[in-house]
């Protein structure tokens, strides 16, 4: 009998909020959020997208096979655990996880981020 993916506790939403040509109020999306875990595609540039995240709390350990994954903090704090360390992100900062590395992200308070990907990547992990 198959298995069916797992269901996961975040509000994803990977629809293009904004057509090229259009202010991004990235502000009013996150003052606006109401979940503790939030991503939106705000829109994409060439082959990639850029995503806000309002996050608190732990996102599942995971991994991309063929996609790296760039974070940038806009206010709070990002932890990105994995297996041997954990790096801490503060405002205007970044980072990017390679593809094929196992990771999870986390924040202690709520946090927003900033993060570009391949547009056809899955959020959840391969």
């Amino acid at each position: 009998m198959a298995q069916s993916p797992p269901a996961y506790p975040y509000e994803t939403r990977l629809n293009i909020l904004h057509p090229p040509m259009e202010v991004i109020d990235e502000k009013a999306l996150s003052d606006a959020c109401e979940y503790k875990w939030f991503n939106q595609t705000l829109c994409k540039v060439n082959d990639l997208v850029v995503r806000v995240g309002i996050i608190e709390g732990e996102y599942h350990w995971h991994k991309h096979d063929n996609d790296d994954e760039f974070f940038y903090v806009v206010e709070g704090q990002l932890l990105i655990d994995f297996e041997d360390r954990t790096v801490e992100l503060s405002p205007r900062q970044g980072f990017v996880v390679p593809k094929g590395i196992v990771h999870r992200t986390r924040a202690l308070q709520r946090t927003v981020i900033l993060m570009v990907e391949n547009a056809g990547i899955i959020p959840t992990g391969d």
